[in-house]
């Protein structure tokens, strides 16, 4: 063997190390340089039980969370206002310094109104509401436009109905969303966000499968249901993931989906009956390039 071999070999595996021959990561496997990254966005969903169970102090552990975790916008389910109590989406936007858009059945002139919510770090380019049906059950999907990195993103916060019995119910509600995100989405990615009262797998959320990826189960597919709830289960006895994000395939690309509020504050409180769940996602494809298909 030529004596010259040995080392042309050791040179040749040091620069494959110091040039990268490492499989890539979620962090360059766009192809693109820093200059080009496509841009990310954080989105936390969170059902917040109305004001049961001490919500003066549950409201202080879940500020003090969100305001550490900084997302780029919050989803909230459940969310109540009345003479005792200020709308507490609006509360807790003004502790964050976020844009507010709450969304209900309950007109303007009753004192007690009941709903959901979006909250974003910027202005909204845009906001809207649907009713979903039957309108008896109360339900509503809300709608708020961002600049996400310079592109338009779409937002969707809903609550489906909550009976195991109600599979029929949560198909026809779903159905009204989607119709109403065909209607608003004008080509922008979209995210829906919110508490379904299903499994992602449940038949009545079968025309989400294909163009819409569910975010946990993208990034976590073999973690066990105990430890994927998301009801609280010093609350519910039986684990089941009914809070989700959705991302449009092709368009989005989970990157993290993680649970909070996990474990009670120091005196034992817990946040809410449910968990909450942070995605984050990225736009695919760098600036210029194609979304991946």
């Amino acid at each position: 063997m030529n004596a010259a071999l040995p080392r042309f070999l050791a040179c040749l595996l040091l620069c494959i190390g110091l040039t990268g021959g490492a499989a890539p990561t979620d962090a360059d496997d766009d192809g693109a340089g820093a200059a080009h990254a496509a841009p990310e966005f954080t989105l936390v969903t969170l059902n917040l039980y109305h004001d049961r169970d001490d919500w003066p102090r549950r409201r202080e552990q879940i500020v003090a969370r969100l305001r550490r975790l900084q997302p780029d916008a919050i989803a909230l389910q459940e969310v109540l206002q009345h003479d005792d109590l200020p709308n507490q989406a609006a509360w807790l936007a003004t502790e964050l310094g976020y844009d507010w858009h709450f969304v209900t059945t309950d007109p303007p002139s009753q004192s007690r109104r009941y709903g959901n919510a979006l909250l974003t770090r910027q202005a909204p380019l845009e906001l809207g509401e649907t009713l979903l049906h039957p309108l008896e059950d109360h339900r509503t999907a809300g709608f708020v436009r961002v600049l996400a990195g310079g592109r338009p993103l779409n937002l969707y916060v809903t609550h489906l109905y909550w009976a195991p019995d109600g599979a029929e119910t949560r198909a026809r509600q779903l159905a009204d969303l989607l119709a109403y995100i065909e209607a608003t989405s004008a080509g922008a990615p979209s995210i829906i966000a919110g508490d379904f009262n299903a499994e992602a797998d449940a038949p009545e959320l079968q025309p989400l499968r294909g163009r819409w990826i569910d975010a946990w189960t993208a990034l976590h597919p073999y973690v066990p249901l105990a430890e994927a709830t998301t009801l609280n289960p010093a609350y519910f006895t039986v684990p089941a993931r009914v809070d989700h994000v959705f991302v449009e395939a092709g368009r989005l690309k989970p990157l993290e989906a993680r649970l909070l509020f996990t474990e009670p504050d120091a005196q034992g409180t817990w946040a809410s009956d449910h968990r909450g769940l942070l995605v984050r996602v990225r736009f695919s494809g760098g600036a210029g390039e194609a979304p991946t298909p």
